[in-house]
């Protein structure tokens, strides 16, 4: 499955293996991520494709706001990463 733009990804490398991100935006082979918490919208993430594996497409209420470039709040990133499930390790600090 190609990741795009708005699609939830799971981190597999580096300190936030395991978490949940919103993809923001793609440059090439890289990733802007963000999950409204650790990494904001306003600061994403840059991550190589290869370091994150798709969990499901964007088919919510953000993904299209994030699609068609409306603003998007972190909380609402946090409270949708949430209704998926665990936004990454609870002993992990960060």
């Amino acid at each position: 499955m190609e990741i795009a733009k708005a699609d939830i990804v799971r981190s597999t490398a580096g300190r936030d293996s395991g978490r949940l991100f919103f993809v923001v935006d793609t440059e090439g082979e890289y990733l802007l991520l963000a999950d409204g918490s650790v990494r904001r919208v306003e600061r994403p993430k840059r991550k190589k494709r290869r370091h994150t594996q798709a969990v499901c497409a964007g088919d919510t209420r953000i993904a299209a706001k994030i699609r068609s470039g409306e603003k998007v709040t972190n909380s609402e990133l946090r409270r949708t990463l949430a209704q998926l499930g665990e936004g990454g390790d609870p002993d992990q600090e960060g």
